[in-house]
């Protein structure tokens, strides 16, 4: 069975207040990017990864591998106009049959145990979504105000979401939604159900300057 992982990077900066994207910002020393792409190499030698970046930062990209002598094996692809159309690109180059696990290039603390239980999951149940529960309190906007919803009836999405390679590809194959906002979203409108499983909460995504910081502090306990 192939097993891949679409890392998709098409962040800009602009929530980070920086000219330079996101995913090539340095935490413990290094780019993000960069420690992503070694968690998903740690969970399998194997993996097939492919990178997906804007056209626009593939020279960065190679520049900054040669600089930190960044050996991790991976395809890069470019981007396209919206995630959507980013992931379909990486898909381009996805075999099947197999899994396919599509992952933030901005969530490098995915734990290894995560990742191997989705791929094992999706391989039994086709659609795999890793989550974890809502601890604040959660209010739902109306035209009345707001109301106090139980927030044990949500949960918090995260990546790598994995699935079967074929289904993937079909979904995929459905012209471009703006409710598509993640890849378990297009894999519903295709008419399969996407099951849950645990993630971990240190999977962040690293979105604005405090996000940083606490990646900083991650690192200290995390093994990245």
């Amino acid at each position: 069975m192939l097993k891949y992982a679409l890392i998709v990077a098409g962040g800009k900066g602009l929530r980070m207040g920086s000219s330079q994207p996101k995913q090539f910002l340095p935490v413990g020393g290094k780019p993000v990017l960069m420690h992503t792409l070694e968690t998903f190499r740690r969970y399998d030698a194997g993996l097939r990864i492919v990178l997906v970046l804007p056209h626009g930062q593939r020279a960065c990209w190679q520049e900054l591998c040669r600089e930190y002598g960044f050996g991790v094996d991976h395809t890069v692809v470019d981007g396209g106009d919206t995630r959507f159309h980013s992931v379909k690109n990486g898909l381009n180059v996805v075999e099947g049959p197999g899994l396919t696990a599509v992952h933030d290039g901005v969530r490098p603390f995915v734990s290894p145990e995560v990742i191997a239980r989705c791929f094992a999951e999706a391989a039994v149940k086709k659609a795999v979504v890793p989550v974890t529960d809502v601890v604040d309190t959660v209010r739902r906007v109306c035209d009345e105000g707001s109301v106090t919803v139980p927030r044990d009836a949500y949960k918090l999405v995260q990546t790598p979401q994995v699935f079967d390679t074929d289904l993937l590809k079909q979904a995929y194959a459905q012209p471009y939604r703006q409710d598509f906002t993640d890849d378990a979203s297009v894999v519903e409108a295709y008419g399969v159900p996407v099951s849950l499983t645990e993630g971990n909460r240190e999977n962040i995504k690293i979105t604005t300057p405090f996000d940083l910081k606490i990646a900083e502090a991650l690192l200290q306990t995390c093994s990245i």
